[in-house]
């Protein structure tokens, strides 16, 4: 069924200040009363729900400008997918950077489309995906052995400013653990800018936990408020780290992984290039900031697609902080 034009939307604005009906109108202009009743509905003056055909004339127009249109991946399009899932771009921020750039882009679902058909014909850029390809599914809290923590302060009463995500030094920690129990991974981040910290541990010793956290952020250790753990015996010299960094630590509820959700995240977006089951021995101090480096500097969509980095220099105007991490 064809559109409705300018001259029809103009015949309908004169006919309804007229007092005629819609099946009226309909008849009148030749078409179906029910195009003429969206017509009405989608329509008017949002305001005082009057009909007024320019203003008519121009939503129709915004809606058909702003319509999702499928383009067909071009050989340009073709190479800036490949370019982005390369930097291990997920499709979604492929898209989302693409926007914000004014770079032509097809959809995240046509790009997924493009990457399935890539690993049927044997290519191997599904392997830049997370998790690479493979359904993901979060490490769950319930398998980590927990302990009574000496002199925990419990999350409730954490301040409510650090709720909000609008400072940055509210922090968020966990361990990535390697195959078979073997080696870890320290996981930091900042709540507000999606910041990261990682290190490679020797042990998972509170003593040994305890030391990589204070050296890791001793030279942020000014720009610090919170920082918020689960509830693993790994964590037990909170109060340690807390007098070397002048910070306040609040634990998360047993089991309430989602009250760290933006480290959860994280540790997801980490087995990307550490696989669960991988064994960790072979992994350098190098690979670990290499890997750091490559997640301060991915587009957010939490951040309309501008990187951690970015976003703590243009919001906070931390640029130390920013290239010191």
């Amino acid at each position: 069924m064809a559109h409705l034009t300018g001259k029809q939307r103009y015949a309908i604005s004169c006919f309804v200040q007229e007092g005629y009906s819609q099946t009226e109108i309909a008849r009148i202009i030749g078409k179906d009363k029910s195009v003429v009743s969206r017509e009405l509905r989608r329509n008017c003056d949002g305001r005082n729900k009057k009909y007024n055909a320019d203003l008519a004339q121009r939503k129709y127009e915004s809606r058909k400008r702003d319509k999702p249109h499928y383009r067909s991946v071009t050989p340009g399009i073709e190479q800036r997918i490949i370019k982005y899932v390369t930097m291990d771009y997920s499709p979604g921020q492929v898209v989302g950077y693409c926007r914000k750039e004014s770079i032509e882009m097809v959809s995240h679902e046509t790009i997924y489309q493009y990457l399935w058909k890539d690993k049927r014909e044997g290519g191997s850029l599904y392997t830049h995906m997370r998790s690479n390809g493979k359904k993901y599914q979060k490490r769950g809290s319930r398998q980590a052995r927990r302990g009574v923590i000496p002199n925990r302060v419990d999350i409730d009463e954490r301040p409510p400013v650090v709720d909000k995500k609008e400072r940055f030094g509210d922090l968020e920690i966990d361990l990535v653990i390697g195959k078979d129990h073997e080696g870890a991974l320290l996981t930091m981040n900042d709540r507000a800018t999606s910041m990261s910290w990682i290190s490679k541990l020797g042990g998972k010793t509170a003593s040994g936990v305890a030391r990589a956290v204070i050296e890791k952020l001793w030279p942020f250790k000014e720009f610090l408020h919170t920082i918020t753990p689960d509830n693993g015996k790994e964590f037990a010299e909170h109060e340690k780290i807390a007098r070397a960094l002048g910070i306040d630590y609040y634990f998360a509820k047993p089991y309430h992984s989602w009250e760290r959700g933006a480290n959860e995240n994280m540790n997801g977006l980490i087995r990307q290039y550490f696989p669960k089951k991988s064994s960790f021995e072979g992994i350098t101090d190098e690979d670990v900031i290499r890997v750091q480096n490559k997640l301060n500097s991915r587009p957010r969509k939490k951040h309309g697609f501008s990187s951690p980095r970015d976003f703590l220099i243009n919001k906070f105007g931390l640029e130390k902080v920013a290239f010191a991490a």
